[in-house]
């Protein structure tokens, strides 16, 4: 591998972009199906990879580009249609395939796509080995594709769907159902919009579901885990029990009480971590998080002896610390959940089992299980620049030194620069709102004049 190579196409998840516009168009999915069917080819067996899609309109140009390539690298292709990222990571495992794809840019609206990629073990797949396919895309492959009577066939994966709500439902105890609950499910017109409606009913659950009508432009549009207002006033207006929110290729979730107050990923890594904890499934006594949870997270995990390991944001980085840690629980504020004892990405749907799980055990309403402790103020502002990061400055530096001082005893300051936009992200949380509010208005001054 030439090790100089710099990742330009991919980021924290994968590859995204407006569609029919670079990176997104279908020349550049037919070279990634390519370098990414030659770089897995190992071996004499004959390479298989399964495609899944969310209900984007492009997804109809990226996926038989895609097709092309792998089959022209001498792969077979499996087509999944609309699944969620997980189902995607799950069918790589258990069909035994050498690679899985996702077609979907998860919470984007539907001017926008993506392509992730998993492993044969189900894991997205690493930065250097992102790097190596990127390097293969931009070399002269001549000579390197099938020989026309080794190229790849395509077929349809027509139960699909079927095995995946079955490995969701089995995450849930033996003989525990969710009759008498009545959940409204918003599936953001995406991935979901059928495996997610479908699971919870054969569970024995009321469904109210919205967000179920894909039409190739509405994902994501003014519904889903991003937009949870539409959630809250649906179930006040039906009088559920609890709802649901999935994004828009459901591998995270975010959720709202019967009163119509959301419950976040913080909140639910909590609730999800004690109740493991109490049925001695955690592994470890301890769980991942990125440096955005909150602080209020990581004192009600110590209360219970749980640890909380960091790592920077992205659910790739939850996993792979979970790997390399023995642990089994781990995920982001933002929704991401990933239990390994069921998957290996973030599942939004099987995360709200789990929860479903605890109301049906205790009998008792959302608003009461699902706030497991009170989060600290925190206050994140980004402030925009030009050229050079700011936080290359030695002034800078030390302005973020004693602003981590002044919070030393009761809070914390988090100053990171966002990988996908020139912004540089600063948070701050501690139990005296004022105090970090004069903080993060005193560095955003700071950072913006050499910005």
């Amino acid at each position: 591998m030439n090790n100089m190579h710099k990742r330009r196409l991919f980021g924290t998840d994968g590859i995204r972009g407006t569609a029919n516009t670079a990176p997104m168009t279908a020349e550049i999915a037919l070279k990634l199906g390519q370098a990414a069917g030659l770089l897995f080819t190992r071996g004499n067996h004959r390479h298989r990879v399964i495609i899944g899609k969310d209900t984007r309109l492009s997804g109809y140009m990226l996926e038989p580009a895609l097709t092309a390539g792998f089959i022209g690298a001498g792969m077979n292709v499996t087509l999944a249609g609309p699944l969620p990222t997980p189902a995607i990571a799950m069918l790589t495992r258990s069909l035994r395939l050498d690679l899985g794809v996702v077609i979907s840019a998860s919470h984007n609206p539907f001017e926008d796509n993506g392509i992730k990629l998993f492993g044969p073990d189900g894991s997205k797949l690493s930065d250097e080995t992102e790097a190596e396919i990127e390097a293969l895309m931009d070399s002269d492959l001549t000579g390197k594709l099938a020989d026309s009577g080794k190229l790849g066939r395509a077929s349809r994966l027509v139960d699909a769907a079927g095995r995946y709500i079955e490995v969701a439902k089995s995450s849930l105890e033996r003989g525990l159902r969710l009759d008498g609950l009545r959940i409204v499910l918003d599936c953001a017109n995406g991935a979901a919009y059928k495996v997610a409606p479908a699971a919870l009913f054969e569970l024995g659950a009321t469904v109210i579901s919205i967000g179920v009508e894909p039409d190739g432009f509405n994902i994501n549009k003014g519904v889903g885990s991003t937009a949870p207002d539409h959630l809250c006033a649906a179930v006040l207006e039906h009088g559920a029990d609890i709802g649901i929110a999935l994004d828009g290729d459901a591998d995270r979730v975010i959720l709202a009480d019967e009163r119509g107050e959301i419950i976040d990923g913080d909140q639910i890594l909590g609730l999800i971590a004690r109740d493991m904890l109490q049925q001695n499934r955690l592994f470890a006594p301890a769980i991942v998080a990125t440096v955005m949870s909150n602080l209020g997270l990581e004192r009600f995990l110590a209360g219970l002896g749980i640890e909380l390991h960091r790592t920077r944001v992205g659910d790739r980085y939850v996993a792979e610390a979970m790997r390399e840690r023995g642990i089994n629980l781990g995920g982001e504020q933002s929704g991401h959940v990933i239990l390994s004892d069921f998957g290996t990405t973030g599942d939004g749907l099987i995360a709200a089992l789990q929860v479903l799980a605890v109301l049906v055990r205790s009998g008792r309403r959302a608003s009461e299980a699902c706030r497991v402790f009170a989060p600290l103020p925190q206050l994140l502002r980004n402030v925009r620049y030009n050229g050079v990061s700011p936080l290359v400055q030695p002034h800078i530096q030390t302005a973020i030194a004693a602003a981590a001082e002044r919070l030393r005893m009761t809070g914390r300051v988090l100053i990171r620069a966002s990988g996908t936009e020139p912004l540089i992200r600063v948070m701050a949380e501690g139990e005296d709102f004022a105090l970090i509010q004069d903080i993060v208005e005193g560095l955003c001054v700071a950072i913006s004049r050499v910005a």
